[in-house]
């Protein structure tokens, strides 16, 4: 049966799409860099944001430094503006946590930002263990930071789920033995996700409940 659940934060639990995306094109403007479209950004968001710069850039990770300020000084101004909810997340939060199924959060984010995110929607409550990019040595797609959560937890990663929006979510927990679900609402699309062969994709956060359900039926 399942009796954890580890969630991504951008794009799967929090709406941080458009953020992240006006993060980007800032940071490029503001350091004189070319322009790059919406449909250019999205299939690199889940990544780290370092890696993510150095290929929208093409400079160095060691060389992009000053990116990193433009794009943070620009993303935590209007973090509160831009970030919004997706549907049922707090209820279906609230629902898994009555079933005594134990919750976590695993992302390519900083824990500060993280944090705040996770209040801003009153998320932060529900989470047994936060794993970020500053708790790690290899972040998504390497198992480790699935791992960690699962050994926080003391949870058996056989009976452990994790739902993300891109690929390197799938990746990470295919490769740390947990069952995954990709969302739907993913920008990168669901066609996408499924080639990447996650156990389930869900079109609504609710789902999960069927999934919990149907693996705790399995002999």
């Amino acid at each position: 049966m399942i009796e954890c659940v580890l969630f991504d934060l951008d794009g799967t639990i929090v709406n941080t799409n458009e953020l992240i995306i006006n993060s980007f094109m800032h940071a490029l403007k503001e350091n004189n860099l070319p322009a790059l479209t919406r449909e250019q950004i999205i299939p690199l968001m889940g990544t780290t944001l370092q890696q993510q710069l150095g290929a929208f850039s093409g400079l160095e990770l060691k060389d992009i430094g000053v990116l990193e300020r433009s794009y943070r000084s620009y993303n935590n101004a209007h973090h509160d503006e831009l970030v919004q909810a997706f549907p049922d997340v707090n209820e279906t939060m609230e629902e898994l946590t009555r079933r005594g199924i134990k919750l976590g959060i695993v992302t390519t984010k900083i824990r500060p930002n993280t944090l705040k995110s996770l209040e801003m929607f009153d998320l932060l409550k529900y989470m047994e263990t936060i794993v970020t990019v500053n708790d790690v040595t290899h972040p998504k797609p390497h198992p480790e930071p699935v791992l960690t959560a699962v050994a926080n937890l003391g949870v058996d990663p056989a009976k452990t789920l994790m739902v993300g929006d891109s690929a390197v979510d799938i990746q990470s927990a295919k490769a740390a033995g947990v069952l995954v679900a990709g969302v739907a609402w993913s920008l990168k699309g669901e066609a996408v996700l499924r080639t990447y062969e996650p156990d389930y994709i869900i079109q609504e956060m609710k789902d999960l409940y069927s999934i919990v359900e149907q693996e705790t039926m399995q002999p």
